[in-house]
């Protein structure tokens, strides 16, 4: 617990810590974390209990400058919402299809809302059961239409080839993106089954049934993977436009070997295209996806995968969609720096990350790594990495239409303290409409420049702000712009105060 307190300590010293600290992060950056339940953190928790430690996580979170919270609703066929096509989750519960009486998506949207952050619903699309699990509700897919699944090591997995299955979980992220003000939907790295040793997938019957002109099976595993990723992005655009569609994949796309023809990184690992039958870069390159989060959870050095490698590698071949890196935070603090053994690999991370432009953030598995500060994680997010907050990546192939600026700013005293406020500007649409507002602070004479984040005192869905005053003395220009959805920034409006 102590731990937590020095990290609200330090959010209330904000302001000097980040005079004293010369790094500069760049102003738009994805800073992100997952919160997954298959872990099982939640699992017979009551509602207040649930709330309360999610409540606290994401205070944490927003400490530490994460923008955006991937929560993982879907895990096996099931949900962490209320869903007409699928079951209650066991992870809430403890028993698959038992009512928790909330929903905690809908809970998570308006706390992540409230304090800036943007909530991504995340889904595992093709995987209908986990090894974990030993009993299916009686609504559970599986028990309704078990023809279009096939079980392998444990697990049950929708069919890929089945084009009722790939509607089907269109029907259902559709449901979710509809319902519920999520700002994205992600999925991460279940296509086709990890391969286990010995074990082939039992699709044989469905290649024959369906091949799509197909004579050789990987291909044809890879088409449908492609299909999928081609009709669930079309669909959460086609429900709500401004809805991010992101995918979080396995670190390794494919392992290069001299007769290659296509791209391969110096690795030797299980491969996305390979052996997941998911050709990554060909739905980054067909504009399939909005943001594609690979997760390189090795170290710096690892002797199959390393991280620094893998990083070049996939800033070389991402496209003109954003590059986020999934971090293991702990793999990351407890591996040593190559170049100085007393310290972690977190700096030396940091460092190659924000060395390329393709690169536009990162995001942290998991969450309550974080929390618990573990390698002080926390610690140097807040006072160093995550200094000032940051707004998201831009994403023009969605929109690029700025909002109006902010209308009626001033300055006001209120019983208890010293206030800016301002009025939300007019929109003709929904992508046009204020969503968030930044506001900067320039000491008296400094130029005006809202490129960097250094000047950044806040990202917030709030139509005010608390000043910071002191004795009156000090002369400070505050500007205000408004953020969209897709955290387009509109014109700057300014007022000087004395603080």
């Amino acid at each position: 617990m102590k731990s937590y307190i020095l990290l609200f300590f330090f959010l209330l010293t904000f302001s000097a810590s980040r005079a004293q600290n010369p790094f500069e992060a760049p102003k738009r950056e994805m800073r992100g974390a997952w919160i997954q339940c298959v872990n099982e953190q939640f699992q017979g928790m009551s509602r207040e209990e649930m709330q309360a430690n999610l409540r606290h996580q994401l205070d944490v979170l927003k400490a530490v400058g994460v923008n955006v919270v991937m929560f993982q609703v879907r895990a096996e066929a099931d949900a962490l919402y209320e869903s007409t096509f699928e079951p209650w989750s066991r992870f809430l519960t403890g028993r698959q299809g038992k009512n928790p009486g909330w929903d905690p998506l809908a809970w998570m949207v308006e706390e992540c809302h409230e304090r800036g952050m943007e909530l991504h619903a995340w889904i595992n699309p093709f995987r209908a059961k986990t090894k974990g699990t030993s009993e299916l509700s009686v609504q559970h897919p599986y028990n309704l239409n078990p023809d279009r699944f096939f079980k392998y090591d444990g697990l049950i997995i929708f069919d890929p080839g089945r084009l009722e299955n790939q509607n089907y979980i269109c029907q259902v992220a559709a449901d979710i993106v509809r319902r519920y003000d999520v700002d994205g939907l992600h999925i991460d790295d279940y296509f086709y089954p990890y391969p286990a040793a010995g074990q082939p997938i039992p699709d044989d019957l469905t290649f024959q049934a369906n091949r799509n002109g197909f004579t050789d099976k990987a291909e044809w595993r890879r088409y449908n993977v492609n299909s999928f990723i081609k009709m669930l992005y079309q669909t959460v655009h086609s429900t709500k436009p401004w809805v991010k569609f992101g995918v979080s994949p396995f670190g390794i796309y494919h392992n290069l070997t001299p007769t290659d023809r296509i791209p391969g990184s110096e690795t030797k690992g299980l491969q996305n295209y390979d052996d997941l039958y998911a050709d990554v870069l060909y739905w980054i390159n067909q504009g399939w996806v909005d943001y594609v989060v690979p997760q390189l959870y090795w170290e710096i050095g690892h002797s199959a995968a390393d991280y620094d490698r893998l990083v070049r590698w996939w800033a070389k071949h991402s496209g003109n969609r954003p590059l986020i890196i999934g971090q293991d935070v702990g793999r990351t603090v407890r591996a040593r720096d190559l170049n100085n053994p007393t310290i972690n690999q977190m700096s030396a991370k940091f460092e190659l990350q924000r060395q390329f432009p393709q690169i536009k953030g990162s995001c942290l598995w998991y969450s309550a790594a974080v929390v618990r500060n573990e390698g002080n994680y926390a610690y140097e997010l807040q006072n160093n990495y995550h200094l000032t907050p940051a707004l998201m990546p831009l994403m023009p192939f969605i929109d690029d239409k700025a909002p109006r600026a902010p209308r009626k700013v001033k300055k006001m005293w209120m019983p208890d303290g010293y206030y800016l406020f301002w009025t939300a500007p007019k929109a003709k649409s929904e992508m046009d409409a204020a969503k968030l507002y930044v506001v900067y602070c320039f000491e008296r004479g400094k130029k005006i420049d809202l490129n960097s984040s250094t000047h950044i005192m806040a990202v917030t869905p709030n139509t005010l702000y608390k000043l910071p005053y002191e004795f009156g003395h000090e002369k400070y220009t505050f500007v205000i712009t408004a953020l969209d959805r897709l955290h387009n920034e509109s014109k700057p409006v300014k007022i000087k105060v004395k603080l």
